[in-house]
């Protein structure tokens, strides 16, 4: 009688180990099959309780790689087709088992169980068959790739954890490109056989978010959201000629001003200004073009403000992750608005949608102290108006080349909110509400287009970028309530901030001993 092969237990896998046990714990021993006991004759395969399982698996993702393409990414070793099918296993048994009331950390602990479940049945099927056994560096691999696909973004999960990566892009079923954060462009293998299976796991990442799940169809082409990891993704299908994502990683999340002149963007002088501003409760709006660093310098004039003040912020999708740093910020709400379904009400509102509007109506009940509207796109620009008019002391970010041609992007906004809004209301609220534009800028180490000496192909072009705020002007009411601008600080001749004139609201000259 042929002796079946040997075969590991599932939940004995490093991927399923908790993150506390090391090499010389005992424990590690004595949770796998057998302990450590020697043993002449194979341990049949055995899946431990669910009370064990969920003891053994660790809180955050387990999976970190130092590679480019991850150890997920062996086509030799892995059957990706084997990795959907077993991904669409395990979201049908989680589906069954959380809510949308259940909390991401919840989630992942029913995950790893269902992944582990799945995984010792698929290798009793092997032993009992009589196919090839699998092996348990392979079984690892199975485990971390089916966990990436219905937890993160599968194959390119090991980019997304990699922290000299700040932009992926995937366009179908091409290689994909990655930009790190020197602004360096290299291309690494596709992640996908077909854009069909791109559109695919692009439906199956909007569909898993729970309370904030999204829609991407014919009726909703495009896709908005943020990452576990707290980076952000934007896709295209259908209006595009081919399925494209974009992922920007927020390399620098939990970051002050000090950070930022010690990087570069700010003169001591300006994050000495800046921090004034904040803390004297003045509104602001960064503006810079798109992957400038806007974010980032919004996230570190937050992290600003008295730890203890009342604090919310208002979003599209999470981006500034403001909550998630509860020493910075202690009484925090943070608001995500939710597009809904592509059906439309009696009302002609998408059904499920609530909208910027809606929940600055909702947060001016919560006693908040400031209120944070972050990026400004289009018609997010009247909630922006009223969190100012609210409150003092409000952020937001936009799109624009210049400070002075954010005033005018502000105003273009205000107006695709409909006819109803003229272009004097929209000057007027800007000149009543809005204290300082912050412009920053991508630049190389000569100071000139980022993309100057990027080539393809061969090894990359040495490249070192830096984000630097290239003018701060300051806003009141003037002429007929249009916005008179003061120039705060610009561009001296050596290419760093330097100051320029004194706002009229502040009490003395920037630079003057207190």
């Amino acid at each position: 009688m042929k002796e079946s092969p040997p075969t590991a237990n599932i939940a004995g896998l490093p991927i399923f180990e908790p993150p506390t046990m090391t090499a010389a714990d005992p424990r590690r021993d004595a949770a796998r099959p057998g302990g450590t006991q020697p043993s002449d004759t194979p341990a049949a395969p055995s899946r431990p309780s669910t009370r064990q399982l969920l003891a053994a698996m660790p809180p955050a993702h387990p999976i970190r790689s130092d590679s480019a393409t991850g150890p997920t990414s062996a086509n030799t070793t892995v059957d990706w087709s084997h990795v959907r099918e077993l991904r669409q296993q395990a979201a049908a048994q989680l589906a069954n088992r959380v809510d949308e009331n259940t909390s991401e950390d919840e989630r992942r602990a029913v995950g790893r169980e269902v992944i582990a479940q799945l995984l010792d049945e698929h290798v009793r099927r092997a032993v009992t068959t009589g196919v090839p056994a699998i092996s348990v560096d392979l079984q690892a691999t199975l485990a971390r790739a089916v966990f990436d696909a219905l937890f993160g973004l599968g194959r390119l999960q090991p980019l997304v954890d990699d922290p000299s990566v700040e932009n992926i892009e995937v366009y179908g079923a091409e290689p994909i490109v990655v930009i790190d954060g020197e602004g360096r462009i290299s291309r690494r293998p596709a992640i996908v056989e077909s854009n069909d299976e791109l559109i695919d796991m692009l439906t199956f990442l909007a569909s898993r978010g729970g309370a904030s799940e999204r829609t991407f169809s014919t009726a909703s082409p495009s896709l908005h959201l943020h990452l576990h990891g707290g980076h952000r993704l934007a896709a295209s299908g259908w209006t595009t000629n081919q399925p494209v994502v974009v992922i920007r990683r927020h390399r620098l999340v939990d970051i002050d001003l000090d950070d930022l002149i010690a990087r570069g963007t700010l003169t001591d002088a300006a994050a000495r200004f800046l921090r004034g501003a904040v803390r004297s409760r003045r509104s602001i709006v960064v503006s810079g073009s798109m992957g400038a660093g806007k974010t980032t310098l919004t996230r570190a004039l937050a992290n600003e403000i008295d730890p203890e003040e009342k604090l919310g912020t208002i979003e599209t999708e999470y981006e500034l992750g403001l909550h998630r740093m509860r020493d910075r910020h202690r009484r925090i709400i943070a608001w995500e608005a939710r597009p809904g379904s592509g059906e439309r009400g009696p009302d002609g509102r998408a059904i499920g949608e609530i909208t910027l509007d809606d929940l600055v109506y909702d947060a001016l009940r919560m006693n908040l102290d400031r209120l944070i509207v972050g990026e400004v796109r289009g018609r997010e620009v009247l909630p922006m108006f009223k969190a100012m008019q609210a409150g003092a002391g409000s952020l937001s970010t936009i799109h624009a080349h210049g400070a002075r041609a954010a005033i005018e992007r502000l105003v273009t906004c205000a107006m695709e909110a409909g006819q109803h809004v003229a272009p004097e209301f929209a000057y007027r609220q800007i000149a009543q509400h809005v204290d300082l534009i912050v412009h920053v800028e991508l630049r190389d180490a000569t100071g000139n287009n980022p993309h100057d000496g990027v080539r393809d192909g061969g090894p990359p072009a040495p490249l070192r970028r830096r984000r630097q705020v290239t003018e701060i002007v300051a806003l009141e009411p003037g002429e007929r309530g249009m916005p008179a601008v003061t120039d705060v600080f610009v561009l001296g001749p050596d290419g760093q901030l330097v100051p320029e004139s004194t706002p009229a609201w502040l009490a003395r000259p920037i630079g003057a001993a207190p």
